[in-house]
């Protein structure tokens, strides 16, 4: 798809299952957690806490037992590591072209602050952000209205764009709003993955893509 960029034009772009796979950002907490638990062979150990997850098992409620370990406490450490996630191909080729046509480019994301901006310095792409919004910053979660309203208060624009995974929630504000909204194809490791329940008018994008590659900045 075509997206034509200018000095009125602001990119905005969700983050979990957008930018990187959410399921990575899992697997690297886990590595954490087990690392922690067992610095001289935490393999095995992340090798059965990864299957739990796969088998819908409680993963800290068995860590928890296994190593006298209070479940919150767990909690906070997957919250809080320092996460080993890359972004997809093709993401930072489309940061550039719009950057280089003066566009402007924001964040739009639910969850706590500092694990998403931990999110955001371990894909480095804080220098090309132009504004942020985080659910726990601003008090609401999307599909609040707040949230896209404080990118715009925060980036002028003539023209936003919104890019994101989940028709439960990321598209019903922006095209509210008269934004244009866009969907990435889940590439079958998204963490929210029923998106055949949310295909109401209001729920849908106005676009799909499968890749950023197919993503043209004009």
């Amino acid at each position: 798809m075509d997206i034509k960029i200018d000095l009125g034009t602001v990119v905005v772009f969700d983050l979990d299952d957008t930018l990187y796979n959410e399921l990575d950002f899992l697997k690297s907490a886990y590595q954490s957690i087990a690392s922690l638990l067992e610095p001289k062979d935490w393999k095995p150990l992340y090798s059965k806490m990864f299957s739990l997850y796969r088998c819908d098992i409680n993963v800290f409620e068995f860590i928890s037992i296994a190593y006298n370990i209070e479940i919150g406490q767990l909690v906070e450490m997957y919250r809080n590591h320092h996460p080993n996630i890359q972004l997809f191909d093709g993401v930072l080729d489309v940061f550039d072209a719009i950057k280089s046509k003066d566009g402007k480019i924001g964040i739009i994301t639910d969850g706590r602050s500092k694990t998403q901006r931990a999110k955001l310095e371990s894909l480095a792409i804080l220098d090309y952000l132009d504004g942020i919004v985080i659910s726990e910053e601003i008090g609401f979660e999307k599909p609040n209205l707040a949230n896209f309203k404080a990118i715009e208060n925060s980036i002028s624009g003539n023209v936003y764009y919104y890019i994101a995974d989940n028709l439960k929630k990321d598209f019903i504000a922006p095209n509210a709003l008269g934004w244009k909204s866009v969907a990435l194809i889940d590439n079958g490791k998204n963490i929210h993955y029923e998106s055949h329940k949310h295909s109401d008018s209001h729920n849908l994008p106005q676009d799909f893509i499968l890749n950023f590659k197919e993503i043209k900045i004009i």
